[in-house]
């Protein structure tokens, strides 16, 4: 298995990238191969000043760099030797098994939807996020960001895509699928979650639990959390900024540490045709150690494969 990871994404990179793979490749398997794409010489150097053997990794040899503020599509057609660029091209190679970053979001979105492309039927690809229960486990959040707006036929998609990352990814069993709503009753909601709810109630595709409550999103009722991007991203973040508050007021607890965005790392978009994660731009060491980990378990759980089974 070969992972490609751009060690020049990131508001920290190369620091973070670098000390985060040197991380995960003490507790990858001998059968993984991380491939560096980025400045190698840099990247050497900060191997021999930390005593670490450069000859355990490959690489692909780039300066070039789709900035955070730049225009995703425009910066993606004029840098074709930009990391992330290079990353999509050794991926429809077929050269490496997954591609992970946390450079610009919206180039690595344009990216699969120009490269290695959407599986056929998926309406939209989406991400997902992870948000911790009270009772130890986890809940899948789709989408937190890619699409603003959904359609109700959209959204029953994401019911599908989760419910498969869940049970592969994650290995929940017979996932509970949830529409985030402002209250339980099918008729609660705008016009979208009316519709959206109405077509879940009758699926034969995934478990449906029926609507999901602000209040409700870390207890039990559902294993995947069915919102529009807009939603999911405004919750994804309050939980983000919760976590901040507690640490910052010097406050720990077993649960709330949960809230920590290092520890899943990064997110595998979903609906395309190639294993790729997305981390968020301020990943720390942890973070990407946690996201080139998962990285494995997406390849290993063939989940783009089985995406593809259901929808044809």
């Amino acid at each position: 298995m070969k992972i490609g990871f751009d060690i020049l994404g990131g508001d920290f990179a190369p620091k973070n990238c670098l000390d985060g793979l040197v991380m995960a490749s003490k507790e990858l398997p001998s059968d993984v191969t991380l491939v560096l794409i980025g400045d190698s010489v840099m990247a050497k150097e900060y191997f021999i000043k930390n005593g670490i053997s450069s000859d355990q990794f490959e690489y692909v040899h780039t300066t070039d760099v789709i900035e955070m503020g730049e225009h995703p599509t425009r910066a993606f057609s004029q840098k074709p030797n930009s990391t992330i660029s290079l990353g999509y091209k050794l991926l429809k190679e077929k050269k490496i098994d997954a591609f992970a970053s946390s450079g610009n979001t919206g180039a690595m979105l344009v990216g699969a939807m120009f490269t290695v492309k959407v599986i056929p039927g998926i309406i939209r690809p989406c991400i997902t996020s992870v948000l911790p229960k009270e009772n130890g486990g986890i809940a899948l959040v789709l989408d937190v960001g890619t699409n603003a707006d959904c359609k109700p036929d959209v959204l029953y998609q994401f019911g599908i895509l989760g419910s498969i990352c869940a049970k592969e990814v994650y290995k929940i069993n017979t996932p509970k699928i949830g529409l985030l709503n402002i209250g339980g009753e099918p008729e609660k909601g705008n016009l979208v979650t009316q519709a959206t709810h109405a077509l879940m109630k009758e699926s034969k595709d995934f478990n449906f639990v029926g609507n999901v409550e602000g209040r409700e999103v870390f207890s039990d009722k559902a294993d995947v959390i069915v919102c529009e991007g807009f939603v999911g991203n405004i919750l994804l973040k309050t939980a983000e900024a919760f976590f901040d508050l507690i640490k910052s007021r010097n406050r720990s607890d077993d649960y709330f540490d949960k809230f920590n965005y290092e520890i899943y790392g990064g997110t595998p978009i979903l609906g395309i045709n190639a294993n790729v994660l997305i981390g968020h731009g301020i990943s720390s060491a942890l973070a990407f150690k946690n996201m080139l980990l998962l990285c494995k378990d997406v390849v290993d759980a063939k989940l783009n494969d089985k995406i593809e089974r259901i929808f044809q």
